[in-house]
């Protein structure tokens, strides 16, 4: 996906030797939790609002350049690395750096995530299934051959939990044959977290755990 036509560039990056107090006053204005610092007109990080606000406001950055955080991406960025980039640095801002890491301009988190959202996995119509299974035991390969050897697309799969030594994996897929699919995925002993109403597997427990306490209650 293009994302440089979201690059803004309308904050000029603080000059190293700015006094703290008028960065405090921007982030009054603002409401990002980074802004960028330059020092002789090349990027060197950005200054977060909460250090900004507990820096001594008599003094200049350039007294504080030790806690300027250096993250950044590149122009030519994927969206997916920029995204991480903005999870990785717990920030709603981004600077972008072109050719001799001049300073472009800054991405809004917003703005990317509106990318995300464009994504058949967000837009599309389907349905999720969460499945689990030991780190070392799971395929992508298998996972997308259950899925589309019942007859039905996959419109994104993930890695959304890694915890000790088991894997959750999230995908979105087409609303058809979900039942056969979710069985499938037991069968090659993938334990289904997500929870599904036409769930046959599940019904049947249920039924058989009523007829159960209905015959201990006689």
């Amino acid at each position: 996906m293009e994302t440089r036509n979201y690059i803004i560039n309308d904050i000029e990056p603080f000059d190293i030797s700015s006094n703290v107090k008028d960065v405090q006053v921007v982030f009054n204005q603002l409401t990002y939790s980074h802004v960028p610092v330059k020092k002789d007109g090349h990027f060197i990080g950005c200054v977060s609002e909460n250090d900004a606000y507990c820096f001594d406001n008599t003094k200049t950055l350039n007294d504080f350049q030790y806690a300027l955080e250096p993250f950044h991406v590149l122009e030519d960025t994927n969206w997916l690395d920029i995204l991480e980039a903005f999870a990785l640095h717990n920030s709603n801002i981004m600077p972008v750096l072109g050719a001799e890491n001049k300073y472009l301009g800054y991405y809004e988190l917003g703005d990317i995530m509106s990318l995300f959202n464009n994504t058949p996995f967000l837009n599309e119509t389907g349905g999720i299934i969460v499945v689990e299974k030991g780190i070392q035991d799971y395929s992508f390969s298998e996972i997308c051959q259950i899925v589309e050897s019942n007859g039905t697309r996959i419109f994104g799969v993930f890695i959304s939990k890694i915890q000790n030594e088991t894997v959750q994996i999230t995908l979105k897929v087409g609303h058809t044959a979900m039942n056969s699919i979710v069985q499938t995925f037991r069968r090659y002993n993938y334990n289904v977290i997500s929870h599904h109403e036409e769930d046959k597997f599940l019904e049947d427990l249920k039924e058989r755990s009523d007829y159960l306490d209905k015959y201990l209650n006689i």
